[in-house]
């Protein structure tokens, strides 16, 4: 099973086909493809479709493997995907975990990640971006290569970029490969669509275009919670409704990026919680004391001044 064959499989029709059954669930089971699954479900809250997009690519992968198993003719699927959302909203983690599942399935013989960005693909002078390029390309062979922000890699406005030099080593090594190695590209919905328009070559070759939508307030107020409990920390019921009013108000804010924002929101609270606990030093400190964030811990934010000066992002 974890061993799937890449190369098409050409049917006799003069040979009886074959009638017996096909145990699907035996399959899924001996993958083990379920335990990522779970740990995608348990690393990440919400992203309904999402998750629904990656359980049906796998049940496509399952069902490509029987058709192998039934003698049934088949190519190598196209598997390089897009993925298109605001900063923090999974994206990296998702395809951390595609790229296990592709392993378990036997798409790609290691099953790692790579993830870079532009400044990794593309040089600053004639004859370097190529090496950089390939370097990248084989670190990744056997597994996937991320690339965010990949619209960063095509300036037209620069007549001297070498970024369209790194696009046409990508397409090719992606067909070339498509055999063991899977390219996830992602960014900003709308830069991505201006990107694959000005790059029709690249659009065709992707297969799967999966859009991670924002969270909502209450998935963002479980999301930390979650950061929270893994960190051995816990909230006051009054710094709880805190928590949610900083969300509702952080979201309407510049340079909000989800998940993200929270994170660096309760880094900022345990500082402030160290310096409230530092501020009473000569008085007995307990086990509660050292784990719980208070309303003062997050009701400090600038987000809760009622006027910000002109330029400065909350905190």
């Amino acid at each position: 099973m974890n061993s799937v064959l890449k190369q098409t499989v050409t049917v006799d029709t003069a040979v009886t086909p074959d009638t017996s059954g096909f145990n699907l669930e035996a399959v899924f089971r001996d993958s083990h493809v379920a335990d990522v699954l779970e740990q995608l479900d348990a690393e990440l809250i919400g992203l309904t479709p999402v998750k629904s997009r990656i359980r049906d690519i796998c049940a496509l992968l399952l069902v490509d493997t029987l058709r192998r198993q039934a003698g049934l003719s088949t190519g190598a699927p196209s598997l390089h995907m897009s993925f298109t959302g605001n900063p923090g909203t999974g994206k990296t983690t998702v395809a951390l975990r595609m790229a296990e599942i592709l392993h378990r399935l036997g798409y790609v013989r290691k099953g790692h990640m790579v993830a870079v960005t532009r400044d990794d693909l593309v040089g600053q002078y004639i004859g370097h971006t190529a090496p950089k390029t390939r370097e990248v390309l084989k670190r990744a062979m056997g597994g996937v290569l991320f690339i965010d922000e990949a619209y960063y890699l095509y300036r037209p406005e620069n007549e001297r970029d070498y970024g369209q030099e790194a696009i046409e080593i990508l397409l090719q090594e992606m067909e070339n490969h498509r055999d063991d190695l899977v390219v996830i590209l992602a960014g900003y919905e709308d830069r991505m669509e201006r990107f694959f328009r000005s790059n029709p070559g690249l659009s065709s070759r992707i297969a799967h275009h999966v859009a991670f939508p924002d969270y909502t307030p209450d998935e963002l107020l479980a999301i930390a919670e979650l950061m929270l409990q893994q960190m051995q920390y816990t909230l006051s019921t009054d710094a709880q409704a805190a928590l949610r009013e900083y969300i509702e108000r952080r979201q309407t804010q510049p340079h909000f990026a989800n998940a993200r924002s929270i994170r660096n929101a309760l880094d900022r609270a345990r500082l402030r919680q160290a310096s409230r606990l530092f501020g009473k030093r000569d008085q007995t400190i307990d086990k509660s004391d050292l784990m719980t964030l208070v309303a003062a811990d997050i009701r400090a934010s600038r987000v809760f001044a009622e006027t910000a000066k002109n330029g400065e992002l909350p905190t």
